[in-house]
């Protein structure tokens, strides 16, 4: 059984990683150099995510499909663009970003879509767990 933190670290980020960087190439015309630097990735991460290669492509859309998710990526990518950096505000807003998918239970969507024979008193009890942080 995966634990929140596997799915944070081996899907969520990198589906919010691909989003960004596609939105910070697309959006604010920025080069992959300057988005690997603000990403703390490699350049060739950059053009993985941008092309559809790293990251799930289903994960990104349910994310991309949730309002409140969409309008915090547009926020990360807003502070990014103008800053030029990864600063302070922009690891507030990702860890922020992050949290919320978890205390919102999408985390558990994810799950249930990678185990499907997840134990329910288990289940339950991650997501007392996800509700109290």
């Amino acid at each position: 059984m995966l634990l929140p933190a596997e799915i944070e670290s081996k899907t969520l980020i990198p589906a919010l990683r691909a989003i960004v960087a596609k939105r910070l190439a697309e959006d604010h015309g920025l080069r992959e150099d300057e988005i690997s630097g603000m990403l703390g990735v490699t350049q060739a991460a950059v053009s993985n995510y941008i092309r559809g290669t790293r990251g799930d492509p289903s994960l990104i859309a349910k994310l991309l499909a949730e309002e409140r998710v969409s309008q915090m990526i547009a926020e990360l990518c807003d502070g990014l663009a103008s800053d030029r950096a990864y600063t302070p505000a922009s690891l507030s807003r990702f860890i922020g970003l992050c949290n919320y998918v978890k205390s919102s239970l999408l985390i558990c969507e994810i799950h249930h879509g990678l185990e499907s024979d997840i134990d329910e008193k288990v289940c339950k009890e991650c997501e007392s767990m996800l509700l109290r942080s």
